[in-house]
């Protein structure tokens, strides 16, 4: 987005310290200006295509998520019970 070609008006805003580190990090990684960086994220944002993503992506998404986690919690409930077993705990 070339900036000599538009009007722009100067505002404030105020955001965590944590969102400064974060704008100040991405700016620096992708050489650019956070200026640039807010910019770019208010012109990327659209509430309606968030709203357009869908029940089924997001449903997806945690299904997806959730499976993980049930298996992830059924290996270490494998590897749990082995340890007590070989501690002479049951």
């Amino acid at each position: 987005m070339p900036t000599e070609t538009l009007k722009l008006v100067r505002k404030q805003y105020l955001v965590s310290p944590k969102n400064v580190i974060k704008l100040d990090r991405i700016a620096k990684k992708k050489g650019t200006s956070a200026t640039a960086i807010v910019r770019e994220a208010i012109d990327a944002y659209d509430p309606e295509r968030l709203d357009a993503v869908g029940d089924t992506e997001l449903m997806g998404l945690v299904s997806t998520k959730l499976k993980e986690a049930i298996h992830d919690t059924q290996m270490m409930r494998k590897k749990l019970s082995k340890t007590f077993k070989s501690l002479g705990i049951e």
